[in-house]
């Protein structure tokens, strides 16, 4: 029996662009709308529906959080309303979107990483030391390996496939900056965000907010938005 799990839901009319959001360690949905996130998407006046999910530490490590939230969260909400999905994910909540989008190859428009933790600081080291993550040669990964098989997977990322897009913000001064430098070499320029800041949420607001000025979500984030709307939290019923 999988656990409930627990999400703020904002919607706009018309929206054909899903948001759903993925908090780090330590934090949940909650703080998407404590620190302003929900505030300047709809400042911005993009006409996105937005799912922020509550998602402890221990539901990405064990990787619990991928089949729930596909199976509670974004299955039923794409349901109801077809659209295109886009994930949103900070720290280790950086690390979920993306294993999201290599459980479900073509599902995922867009991945925007905020200062994403990838892996151990002894395996980003790792890949470093050997040039980067079009040098690194992994060699045989354990089944079980998955910070592994996620690196490799972002080493095959290829900038001309249709999809995933990704999109990349970090502080500069970020402990965890060395995984995001691995990726951003990977990225075109004008898909990665950075300023003055360390591991924390005034950094990943001015982050989020430079991303919206851009719109990372392309058009959606540019066409007239809708009125605003009450944000409730919702919780679905254990099956």
């Amino acid at each position: 029996m999988s656990a409930a799990m627990e999400w703020i839901e904002d919607r706009v009319p018309g929206s054909s662009t899903l948001l759903v959001m993925l908090p780090g360690a330590g934090d949940g949905a909650q703080d998407f709308v404590r620190h302003g996130m929900l505030a300047a998407l709809r400042e911005s006046g993009a006409p996105v529906d937005v799912i922020a999910a509550d998602a402890r530490s221990s539901d990405y490590l064990d990787k619990s959080v991928i089949p729930r939230l596909h199976e509670q969260v974004i299955t039923p909400a794409l349901a109801r309303r077809p659209q295109r999905l886009w994930l949103l994910g900070i720290s280790l909540g950086g690390m979920g979107a993306a294993l999201y989008a290599r459980a479900h190859p073509g599902e995922v428009a867009g991945l925007i990483l905020l200062a994403p933790f990838f892996a151990v600081r002894g395996a980003i080291a790792q890949v470093t030391r050997a040039g980067g993550l079009d040098a690194w040669q992994p060699g045989p990964i354990a089944a079980d390996d998955e910070e592994r098989q996620l690196l490799a997977w972002l080493k095959a990322y290829r900038l001309d496939a249709p999809a995933p897009a990704i999109h990349l913000g970090y502080g500069t001064t970020d402990r965890y900056a060395p995984a995001s430098l691995l990726l951003a070499a990977r990225l075109p320029a004008v898909q990665v965000a950075t300023c003055d800041g360390g591991h924390d949420w005034p950094t990943w607001r001015l982050l989020w907010q430079r991303m919206l000025s851009h719109g990372p979500l392309g058009s959606a984030l540019h066409a007239p938005g809708g009125p605003a709307h009450r944000i409730a939290v919702r919780e679905i019923a254990k099956k």
